[in-house]
């Protein structure tokens, strides 16, 4: 059956799944395997993203989850780094190869070119077995081996066609640094997939941002020419088309929220899946708000106004004081929503900086 579903339905579907309309009152790790992945190019994000979607939620227990290796972290979906599940890491990792192959040949092919890439990654599984090294180290190892090449490519690439962890406190909250490698089957005890299969990330991407059509599954994998695929898991799925006549696909079970549903202020952190997760992004900001969000490689971290991204939003901390400073797209007229931002502002200046004084400041950007 085909049903045409609104705009405003479809992000209400987005919120719902993603625990933004109400938080949930789940464990870290079971939103952490819901979401299949968090965005965690840098270290904090990913305890942001679990803050605003869990109540109850603490930066121990996502450090917990990281030390005690149930969560780990490493480039995965896109080709990105993301903390996963230890359970999905063995088959998501490897189904990951056509992005990651792609990012290194686009960034290191030049320097690379002509290179043995199955000798530049035993040579890096030697390197790291039984053994932690961070990038750098790696790198210098590397070019005893390979003196007229680029070292810094070598170690990158070795990212890209090993799967490593990045293991704590790397990717802990306010931990910066070198990044260090592992190997991921000595850090887990278990061997990657050999044959990863793409009908094992359908089902969980719809559940967490259903409904989707074949671009957003892409778009938010990084995987491509999924048509096929899509194609043959129909009898499985449900289809619905949004208000252009575009084709979306879901879980059969799962329901569609009232367009009407509240929706409460909510800040979402730097590079939010929610925000990259769809090839057409206006079920959460119109193309001009895409815009001023998404500039070259960076996503802003963003506040949500009716369920929609309304602005943007980042912390500055010295040793006393925090402050939240809100860019608004345009004005909020509505008292109770103002006074919502600022109250919602405050709870994650209480989480993101503790110990120091607050202060919330919302102000609407110059057009």
């Amino acid at each position: 059956m085909d049903d045409r579903v609104s705009r405003r339905t479809l992000n209400r579907a987005a919120l719902a799944r993603q625990s933004l309309t109400a938080r949930a009152d789940l464990p870290a790790l079971d939103m952490v395997r819901h979401l299949v992945g968090l965005q965690a190019q840098a270290a904090d994000p990913p305890y942001l993203g679990l803050w605003t979607r869990l109540s109850g939620f603490t930066h121990d227990d996502l450090t917990g989850l990281l030390y005690d290796r149930s969560v780990v972290r490493s480039s995965v979906l896109r080709g990105t780094q993301h903390i996963v599940t230890a359970a999905d890491f063995p088959w998501l990792r490897p189904l990951m190869r056509g992005p990651l192959g792609r990012a290194r040949q686009a960034a290191f092919g030049r320097a690379t070119a002509g290179m043995d890439l199955d000798e530049l990654a035993a040579a890096g599984r030697d390197l790291l077995r039984g053994r932690t090294l961070t990038r750098p180290r790696l790198r210098d190892l590397l070019a005893e081996r390979w003196p007229d090449r680029d070292a810094e490519a070598l170690a990158w690439s070795v990212q890209t066609l090993v799967p490593v962890i990045h293991r704590p406190p790397s990717g802990t909250w306010g931990k910066g640094g070198a990044t260090p490698f592992t190997l991921a089957e000595e850090w887990l005890g278990v061997a990657m997939a050999a044959e990863p299969r793409v009908d094992d990330l359908v089902p969980r991407y719809l559940a967490a941002f259903g409904p989707a059509g074949v671009r957003d599954l892409q778009m938010w994998s990084g995987l491509r020419g999924l048509e096929a695929d899509l194609e043959r898991l129909r009898p499985r799925l449900r289809v619905y088309r949004d208000e252009t006549g575009a084709e979306l696909f879901d879980l059969p079970e799962a329901e569609l929220p009232d367009p009407g549903t509240p929706v409460p202020v909510r800040f979402l952190p730097a590079f939010d899946n929610l925000v990259v997760a769809y090839a057409d992004r206006t079920r959460i900001m119109t193309d001009e708000h895409r815009r001023r969000v998404c500039v070259g490689s960076m996503v802003a971290p963003t506040v949500l106004v009716d369920g929609f991204v309304r602005g943007t939003w980042k912390i500055a901390k010295d040793r006393d004081t925090a402050v939240l400073a809100v860019e608004l797209f345009e004005p909020v007229t509505d008292g109770a929503t103002a006074a919502e931002l600022v109250e919602e502002g405050e709870r994650l200046l209480r989480f993101a900086a503790a110990g120091r004084a607050h202060d919330v400041r919302v102000t609407t950007a110059q057009s």
